[in-house]
């Protein structure tokens, strides 16, 4: 299916790996031109060159710390304009909530909740002038179903979570969507670190402790970053156009909810 987003221009945020690859890989293939953006600058140059390569689309690598405004706008300047934002940024990291500073709470608040709303103030008016614009932020399944030893992740992604539920109404009107999306557990740098800090919590192996993980999963397995990619180039789709202020749980079947 032609998803209709050729010759778009998109931020991905956090992309030289993991779920922000998968993204920036689906979209890429799908024509779009990228913009990418990650702190380790070999790495995200060298995937940057792969994706334009491998799907004939114009691709510029910009490193640096997304949360700092300098890199902001120097990612911004980067395209002639931003029609689809991917907001992702890495985890902050797991622990006891007693052991965390206020610093902790600050950075974990500025990376997964103050940063991406700015990248929105950015880029939204512009999206509505063209009538046009899809932004899709990377959360966590902890949204919906808090794991205790992400007390900042859970904090920092839930007030993200309620600011885009009040301003996704907001730009419905003009063919610009904001949603959600909230990866359970796949197979990527975060989820290990998740691994290990919850195997030195239970005093078991990481093999163990993974093991256990798995097995609340009814698909039997990890998520790959291939297939979180695919279901946010749809939320970029001129077909998405019905589909705004949702939270997508993509997490195997883990939840065990209704809703």
């Amino acid at each position: 299916m032609d998803l209709g987003i050729k010759g778009r221009w998109a931020l991905v945020c956090a992309s030289s790996k993991g779920l922000g690859l998968g993204c920036a890989a689906s979209l890429a293939a799908e024509g779009v031109n990228l913009v990418m953006n990650a702190r380790g600058e070999p790495l995200l140059n060298e995937e940057a060159k792969r994706l334009a390569a491998e799907y004939g689309v114009t691709v510029h690598a910009v490193a640096g710390d997304i949360t700092t405004e300098a890199i902001r706008q120097k990612a911004l300047a980067a395209a002639p304009q931003i029609d689809i934002l991917i907001n992702n940024a890495g985890g902050p990291p797991p622990g006891d909530f007693r052991n965390f500073s206020r610093d902790d709470w600050i950075k974990a608040v500025d990376a997964n909740m103050l940063t991406p709303i700015e990248l929105i103030k950015a880029t939204l008016d512009g999206m509505i002038a063209r009538q046009f614009g899809r932004v899709v932020n990377i959360t966590s399944s902890a949204v919906k179903a808090p794991i205790d030893v992400l007390a900042l992740s859970n904090g920092a992604r839930s007030g993200l979570t309620g600011f885009i539920a009040g301003l996704s109404r907001k730009t419905a009107l003009h063919n610009v969507t904001i949603n959600n999306l909230l990866p359970g557990m796949f197979d990527t740098d975060r989820l290990r670190g998740t691994i290990k800090a919850a195997a030195a919590q239970m005093g078991v192996s990481e093999d163990e402790a993974a093991k256990r993980r798995m097995a609340g999963v009814p698909a039997g397995r990890f998520g790959n970053a291939h297939e979180f990619g695919q279901a946010c180039a749809y939320l970029c789709s001129a077909q998405a156009s019905y589909v705004t202020g949702q939270n997508f749980l993509i997490d195997g079947g883990a939840f065990p909810g209704t809703f």
